[in-house]
């Protein structure tokens, strides 16, 4: 342990330059593992906290199915009756609005049946209620964008007002803020014809996206699919219908993965070069008596305090670039997150310094001596 502290105080400048490699790639592995994560709880966050087990979709969608599936109140009552189980509708659609103070916002209409279980807890205000259809409930993502409770909002184009009665907690849906609103309510802005009169809400489809189901496990969701002409997935497997979702989440594991690649070659082609650089040492050390065995726990001493240090160097760095950019991105790198990522860091530099053991443990006394008569 002394000979390798020695080593790196001597050659300090190297190792110095090495650490600050390090700490750079592991800052980015960082920095790309909060972008991913925040960009899928931007994406499915609305999702994610649908107290739900399933969804049920119609069989023709077979991808974006929030926007391209519609099922029936007949479909959701056989399947109410045949499942066993609580269904509910549920309606996602993204629109536009304009509060009465003259705030312009994107939001996801989630439309739901306030007596069901999707209805959401509020924060302040009041939630869903069956006895008015002209109301909606804002997520707090809506509230930092300037909505507030009492707030009208008119959705642009089809004239529809609504009053902001209550918040719920931040969720978004394909980078919109999520909204709820009742399902009558949602089937007017979902199927509505901008410039149509009013009196011809009685004659929208009573349709929606999908079924929210709370299934037990076990249930033959697939028997039940062939008898209505339905798909059924889990919620997790729906995150995949949010627009979105499937492309960032592989460009952003995509560049983790090469980072996970490039770590191990950068740190093992330096310490490579270090141990050429020192073959005439090493060489000494063995005719003076030093083991392999000894001469193997120095030099992985050294690679393991250049790259721990630099990694966690690397984790703080990635850490304060999340408080600073704080919420104006997405961005989201929890502790456990970061932790398994700088550990996987850790792991495979560890592992590229490893490819240069053999040229240490390979060391002729004799013939380096000789080499240099």
């Amino acid at each position: 342990m002394f000979l390798a502290l020695l080593e790196l105080r001597a050659a300090r400048g190297r190792f110095l330059l090495m650490g600050s490699v390090v700490v750079l790639v592991a800052a980015l592995v960082g920095i790309v593992s909060g972008f991913t994560t925040g960009l899928g709880d931007d994406t499915i966050s609305a999702l994610r906290r649908l107290p739900a087990s399933h969804l049920v979709f119609s069989s023709d969608a077979r991808s974006d199915q929030f926007a391209r599936s519609l099922l029936d109140a007949k479909t959701a009552a056989a399947w109410r009756e045949d499942a066993d189980t609580d269904t509910t509708p549920l309606g996602i659609s993204i629109t536009r609005g304009t509060t009465d103070r003259g705030t312009e916002v994107d939001l996801a209409a989630f439309g739901i049946d306030p007596a069901a279980f999707l209805n959401p807890s509020v924060t302040s205000g009041k939630g869903l209620t069956t006895d008015a259809a002209d109301i909606i409930v804002i997520s707090a993502k809506l509230a930092d964008e300037g909505v507030r409770v009492g707030d009208t909002l008119v959705i642009d184009r089809l004239g529809i007002r609504l009053r902001v009665v209550g918040l719920t907690e931040r969720s978004s849906y394909g980078h919109v803020p999520a909204a709820y609103v009742p399902l009558a309510t949602w089937q007017r802005i979902r199927f509505s014809t901008p410039g149509a009169p009013a009196s011809t809400a009685t004659e929208l489809p009573d349709q929606f996206s999908a079924l929210a189901l709370r299934t037990p496990a076990g249930t033959p969701v697939a028997d039940l699919d062939k008898r209505h002409s339905t798909s059924t997935v889990t919620k997790e497997k729906a995150y995949e219908a949010a627009p979105g979702y499937t492309g960032e989440r592989l460009t952003m594991n995509s560049i983790q993965v090469f980072l996970y690649l490039i770590a191990p070659l950068v740190v093992g082609a330096f310490f490579a070069v270090w141990t050429v650089q020192r073959q005439p040492e090493l060489a000494l050390l063995r005719a003076l008596g030093a083991s392999r065995r000894r001469l193997l726990v120095h030099t992985v001493l050294q690679a393991a305090l250049v790259v721990v240090l630099g990694t966690a160097a690397g984790a703080v760095l990635a850490g304060a670039v999340g408080l600073l950019v704080g919420e104006q991105v997405p961005f989201s790198l929890p502790a456990l997150t970061l932790t398994t990522t700088m550990c996987t860091v850790a792991a495979v530099g560890l592992l590229g310094s490893a490819l240069t053991l053999r040229r240490v443990t390979s060391v002729d006394p004799l013939t380096m001596l000789g080499a240099n008569r």
